[in-house]
């Protein structure tokens, strides 16, 4: 019995008359499965089906719109499904050549014209490889649920421009004066506390706190994973606009901090986007979109010193590994951090490990030299 694991599925395969006989179970249960393994093998020998014709899979517009997209809406959060799935569905079944294939005919090839053909409409780069990105999670997703035995390596275009682009203490100033309200309020807390922009426009009255701390804090309630949720303190400057905001509004108990007239009640990613424009050609600064005074802020803050395990915690970020990019410690850093260790492996304080290890001077000056009854040095 050759019973294997993919996911969470079982599968079988055998040889029969010299042709390899693979197939899913479509079953979670290996005793369920074995089952199913010898029924097949049972009904060959017997000719009562013969070698089976195999059925034609699915087409990868009918798995989308059947499987993955109900998938996606009961799975993932609502912000990620209408910004991220929805669109990259909608593109792929655009291009009818590619969404008529089967599913076990997309490959890595077929995927490479599909990128070409979204990169002949003059789509950036970082646009493509995120209906890319989709393609790749549909066609595991595909294997896992077996609609196919393997799924197509899907390869990212090279050349995406990420947003890493740290502004300069000059740029800061002159963007910040260039820009109107509510846009310039906005930029300033987020250089102030390193939050994401939808973690910023999400922000609501009642996350607030104007006695913890030095100046107050503020909680990250909503964001791209379990460790966005987070306190973060206040800067003199944040707490400033964020309380000038709240007295103007009347000091609300609750609601939201950036309201608007959007379907969610508050600023999205398009709400500042003519703002931001605007200001940058008036500021003159190297362009850059909002999500870099984020990367600014964290930058800065590995500069400072701090290690990664507390940057992870203010950035939010589910991996350390995430936050040591931010982190490059000096070479003096490097040299007090274990000067340090060694006074503490000798399990003293470092004045008292000093006056413990301290050398004695070999030949005694001499006004220190003591001589015995017979005028003789000791």
């Amino acid at each position: 019995m050759s019973i294997y694991k993919r996911g969470r599925i079982y599968w079988y395969k055998f040889t029969f008359n010299g042709e390899s006989i693979r197939e899913s179970t479509r079953q979670t249960n290996r005793h369920t499965a074995r089952q199913m393994e010898s029924a097949h093998r049972t009904s060959l020998a017997k000719g009562e089906v013969g070698l089976r014709e195999r059925i034609p899979g699915a087409t990868l517009a009918d798995f989308m719109s059947k499987r993955f997209e109900p998938w996606a809406v009961a799975s993932t959060s609502e912000k990620t499904w209408l910004d991220y799935y929805r669109p990259g569905i909608r593109v792929i079944q655009k291009y009818k050549p590619f969404a008529s294939l089967r599913l076990n005919e997309v490959t890595s090839e077929k995927a490479a014209d599909f990128a070409a053909w979204r990169l002949s409409a003059g789509l950036q780069v970082s646009s493509v490889n995120s209906s890319l990105q989709v393609l790749r999670r549909i066609m595991r997703l595909a294997a896992e649920w077996g609609a196919i035995e393997v799924a197509p390596l899907i390869k990212m275009l090279p050349g995406e421009r990420h947003r890493e682009h740290v502004v300069s203490l000059e740029e800061e100033a002159r963007y910040l004066a260039a820009a109107s309200e509510p846009l310039a309020s906005v930029a300033a807390i987020l250089i102030d506390t390193g939050m994401r922009p939808d973690e910023c426009y999400r922000l609501r009255w009642e996350s607030l706190t104007w006695t913890n701390g030095r100046n107050g804090t503020l909680l990250v309630t909503h964001g791209k994973t379990d460790a966005a949720r987070r306190v973060l303190p206040l800067t003199v400057r944040s707490r400033s606009i964020l309380q000038k905001r709240w007295e103007v509004a009347g000091s609300p108990a609750e609601g939201w901090v950036w309201g608007a007239p959007t379907r969610s009640e508050h600023f999205e990613k398009s709400t500042l986007k003519k703002q931001h424009k605007r200001a940058l050609k008036l500021s003159r600064v190297r362009a850059f979109v909002l999500y870099s005074l984020r990367h600014t802020f964290l930058t800065r803050l590995g500069e400072s010193g701090c290690d990664a395990w507390t940057l992870a915690r203010i950035a939010g970020h589910s991996s350390v590994a995430m936050s040591a990019r931010y982190v490059h410690p000096s070479e003096d850093a490097v040299l007090a951090a274990l000067d340090r260790l060694s006074w503490h492996n000798f399990g003293h304080s470092r004045n008292s490990t000093e006056k413990r290890f301290a050398v004695e001077p070999l030949v005694s000056s001499s006004s220190d030299v003591s001589k015995n009854g017979r005028g003789e040095r000791i």
